[in-house]
């Protein structure tokens, strides 16, 4: 990697990492610099602005979630890998909430707006559980119907029980675990599957008594 290359590396992590630990507020190119020993004039040498650089970490927020779900391996029960897929979701949401934030336009640093080449990356997340949904219908498992609407409503699903989290709604006697398992077996028990296979490919975990 040349220096300038590595300069490039550790203005991105230290903003993903200031993103994650600290939010948005907490960002600005005179931090970044001073802390990866660099002069204000790299932000813009490398990204152009502010902005560009906030761009890239979402750009390679995606990268990440992608390289996480890259690791559900194929298996011959459709409806369980998509429940995993689901679980990567939340888990990459949990592990990099300000970074997810940034990703679907819950925050605005340093005048950061998504764009619709912005959008168009972030809907191709739909494309890893639209792939597994049509593993499902193919299997029997879920009756003929629009595989990529199904997505979306998913997806949908997946994106307000993060934020909800992130928020600290789970206050009550669910846990957002709980309430993970309980989406994925109801939504494939509507789209068709017995309640019976849906429940051992998405198993609800017992809550612990009081």
């Amino acid at each position: 990697m040349s220096p300038a290359d590595s300069v490039r590396r550790r203005l991105l992590d230290e903003a993903a990492r200031v993103l994650a630990e600290q939010g948005p507020a907490a960002l600005s190119a005179r931090r970044l610099v001073k802390e990866v020993g660099a002069s204000t004039m790299a932000v813009y040498t490398h990204f152009g602005s502010m902005p560009g650089l906030v761009r890239e970490v979402m750009r390679e927020g995606f990268e990440r979630f992608k390289a996480r779900t890259d690791v559900v391996v194929p298996s011959d029960d459709p409806v369980a890998d998509l429940y995993a897929i689901c679980r990567v979701h939340q888990e990459f949401a949990r592990a990099e909430p300000h970074v997810y934030a940034v990703m679907f336009g819950g925050s605005q640093p340093a005048g950061f707006e998504l764009t619709d080449e912005d959008r168009e990356t972030g809907t191709g997340m739909l494309r890893v559980p639209h792939g597994v949904i049509r593993r499902c219908t193919a299997a029997g498992r879920f009756r003929d119907g629009d595989d990529s609407l199904r997505a979306w409503q998913l997806w949908c699903q997946m994106h307000g029980l993060a934020q909800l989290e992130r928020a600290g709604y789970f206050t009550g006697p669910h846990t957002p675990d709980e309430t993970l398992s309980a989406l994925v077996r109801d939504f494939a028990i509507a789209q068709g599957d017995g309640v019976e296979a849906a429940s051992v490919s998405a198993p609800v975990p017992l809550r612990s008594l009081p």
